[in-house]
């Protein structure tokens, strides 16, 4: 697959990749929206997401240690259901939440980047920054493994210390005082409401599977991509308690609400004034630099062997080069489009179905298909399907009185991909029954 190089990236390089993804679109894209939606519980809901996560991350732990591979999901579930429709529409509702995620990650970097110039809101220059960041990714992308393994680290190290910062001015500003943040009444919102912000939280963690995609381009992947998980998830709860404190000890709920796309910059005004406005400017651009760095590399491999699979159509469109070079040229595209077309909170809400369909999958195959080849406890698998299920379902009730159309947008999408694998594939049988 063009690029494909085994043992190119390091423990070091895989965490980086991981938490690029997961600070990126995490605390500067959703924080607003799930303190929107759980209230004054919204730090709770960030380290209740990564418990979700690590269940969910058991599975991808387990079939990584027995089948590395830089096809990451996609390979797991041909494992699982085999050449089938399923695995075809699953493996691309991931690809689909991973291109959807680097057009939220953009979206994210045009609004921080607005906070230092006296502008409007609903500026174009959003969508025209975002789709800035998308091709200068690209750009990165097409220069290598090394190129993007090293700023990935750099980036990595200059976001984490950046945020830590950023959180420990933010409660020295409210005197360490940890308790007085931390709600002691029930829950100002409901308890579907609650749930549903924790999809949100999910998303933002879900950037661990761009390191199960690298697969066997990990240094000893069996061991590796395993401990990069846990590292990236550890590191993302830590960073994302601290900082959603620090919010809530600086801004009223209705406060972060009301700049929920850039709530952190907000944030800091009141301890840091401008110089801290900058400083999370800064961070943030590094970190939504890196995090669709990352992105676009792990989901373009992915993509290239679904492709080659013959598990989804290709057109080399007079392009030269490989597969994984082409996957690069429609990712980024598709990317831009959704950056152009949709604001943050729906392109979030996308994600997130998307997302936890795909993932339901994952665990469903492995303990109903793969018992006997894989070694793993049920009961872990079985509860991380239980909580998808409840999450996914309370996320879709709550967006279904708040905003119909992106319920309705995502199932014609998914019902539009299932057709769409179905034709194909009964167009090309002797892919399915190789």
């Amino acid at each position: 697959m063009g690029q494909y190089k085994k043992n190119s990236l390091s423990l070091t390089g895989a965490v980086s990749m991981g938490t690029g993804v997961m600070i990126g679109a995490g605390i500067f894209a959703l924080l607003g929206q799930v303190a929107e939606l759980s209230g004054e519980w919204f730090p709770l809901a960030f380290v209740l997401g990564a418990i979700i996560s690590a269940f969910s991350a058991y599975s991808y732990i387990r079939l990584s240690n027995a089948y590395p591979s830089a096809g990451g999901i996609g390979m797991y579930l041909k494992k699982e259901y085999g050449k089938s429709i399923f695995t075809a529409f699953a493996a691309l509702l991931m690809a689909f939440s991973m291109v959807i995620n680097e057009s939220l990650v953009a979206r994210t970097f045009g609004t921080y980047v607005l906070q230092l110039f006296d502008v409007g809101e609903n500026t174009y220059w959003v969508p025209v920054l975002g789709v800035a960041l998308i091709v200068v990714a690209f750009i990165v992308n097409i220069s290598g493994n090394e190129l993007i393994e090293k700023s990935s680290f750099t980036m990595a190290v200059l976001k984490i210390a950046g945020l830590g910062l950023l959180a420990l001015g933010g409660l020295w500003a409210a005197d360490f005082s940890l308790g007085e943040n931390i709600p002691k009444a029930l829950p100002d919102k409901s308890l579907t409401s609650f749930i549903a912000a924790l999809a949100l939280t999910i998303l933002a963690y879900k950037g661990f599977t761009t390191i199960t995609n690298s697969g066997d381009e990990i240094e000893k992947p069996h061991k590796n991509v395993g401990r990069a998980i846990i590292i990236s998830i550890a590191i993302c709860v830590v960073l994302y308690f601290l900082m959603a404190i620090s919010v809530a000890s600086s801004l009223s709920i209705d406060e972060i609400i009301s700049a929920k796309d850039y709530s952190l910059a907000e944030a800091a005004r009141p301890a840091f004034g401008k110089y801290g406005v900058w400083v999370t400017v800064f961070v943030a651009i590094i970190a939504t630099i890196s995090g669709i760095i990352a992105s676009i590399f792990a989901v373009s491999r992915m993509t290239a062997m679904i492709t080659e699979m013959k598990l989804i159509p290709h057109s080399h469109l007079g392009m030269p080069g490989s597969i994984q070079k082409h996957m690069l040229v429609y990712i980024a595209g598709l990317a831009i489009l959704l950056t152009l077309l949709f604001d943050l909170s729906r392109i979030a809400s996308l994600g997130a179905i998307f997302y936890l369909v795909m993932d339901i999958g994952i665990h469903y195959g492995l303990l109903k298909n793969l018992h006997k080849e894989v070694d793993f406890k049920p009961a872990v698998v079985i509860t991380a399907i239980v909580l998808d299920v409840v999450v996914l379902v309370g996320f879709v009730i709550t967006k279904a009185k708040s905003d119909l159309p992106v319920v309705i947008i995502s199932l014609v999408a998914m019902l539009l991909i299932y057709i769409g694998e179905k034709w194909f594939l009964k167009q090309n049988r002797e892919a399915v029954n190789e």
